[in-house]
């Protein structure tokens, strides 16, 4: 059987249209691999794009965006709502069919010594592929983002994978890593507070005494005057999205504020939005394997 591997690179630019159309060129170019998606967010300045394909493929057209987001994406000159450190933000290998979490964990090596080696782009490894506990979670690799990062990367402890102890002038330091799949998924607000999201970001995000699987923080969306929380639920089977949107429902209540919508970034895992049907409708000895059509067609 073929091995898939899924591959979703976050780049640092949502605005710059023919940037970005120039990574989806790029992304194209490689065989073995499949563009599936992506899609931008001007207040976040970001990309997401999502690519599957085999053990050659993948790692080959990884090195190539990031090449191409070093050429095109200049981090001195950008601002947005979303954390970032660089240019190529972060670039994590998800084991799909007939891979395993280990052989993603050696590609992610394998591109972070690339990167560096003919880029001169620094790197972590974080989730999976950390070297220690600290470096496993991607919001504490990026704390500091590029502005703090030279500072960060003179501490002991701090010193990147791969590469010195100093970022690439334009393109950052980025951060490489395999991980289980996840969702990630915003709420917005129907106020233009920013203060309430961060509120609520802190009550639900795990690293603060919320949810387990759940990594929180506020932006504020400029082009539309409100606040969101936005997230990346790591676990979508040990906290359920439907559990972290009623949570951010009653919380949000507190304030007098509202829910007015909420969004996937990128593709999903069916059984993540199954399982919100399921909960909403109320659906009495649902079977996700046995009752869900495509299941069956697919195999």
């Amino acid at each position: 059987m073929a091995k898939i591997i899924e591959c979703i690179p976050n780049f640092s630019e949502g605005r710059n249209k023919e940037v970005i159309e120039g990574l989806a060129e790029v992304a194209r170019s490689v065989p073995g691999v499949t563009l599936l998606d992506y899609s931008w967010d001007e207040s976040h300045n970001r990309s997401v794009f999502t690519l599957v394909g085999d053990e050659k493929g993948i790692p080959e057209v990884a090195f190539r965006l990031c090449k191409k987001a070093s050429e095109t994406i200049d981090l001195t000159k950008h601002e947005g709502a979303h954390p970032r450190m660089g240019a190529t933000d972060v670039i994590p290998f998800v084991p799909v069919k007939d891979v395993t979490v280990e052989e993603c964990i050696e590609i992610s090596k394998q591109v972070g010594e690339r990167i560096y080696n003919e880029l001169k782009i620094p790197s972590f490894l974080y989730e999976d592929s950390a070297t220690t506990p600290e470096r496993k979670n991607l919001a504490k690799v990026r704390k500091g983002q590029f502005e703090g990062m030279p500072e960060k990367l003179l501490q002991p402890e701090w010193a990147p994978d791969y590469g010195e102890r100093k970022i690439h002038p334009t393109a950052g330091i980025t951060a490489i890593g395999a991980r289980m799949p996840l969702v990630a998924f915003n709420v917005n607000l129907d106020t233009p507070d920013i203060e309430i999201a961060n509120k609520i970001a802190k009550v639900i995000r795990g690293s603060s005494g919320g949810f387990k699987y759940c990594k929180a923080l506020g932006v504020m969306l400029e082009d539309r005057n409100i606040a969101q929380v936005s997230m990346n639920m790591v676990n979508y089977e040990g906290t359920p999205l439907y559990r972290v949107f009623e949570t951010i429902r009653s919380e949000a209540d507190r304030y007098g504020v509202r829910i007015i919508g909420s969004e996937v970034i990128g593709l999903t895992p069916a059984k993540a939005l199954i399982d919100c049907a399921e909960y909403y409708l109320k659906i009495e000895n649902f079977d996700y394997n046995k009752q869900v059509l495509e299941n069956h067609i697919i195999g």
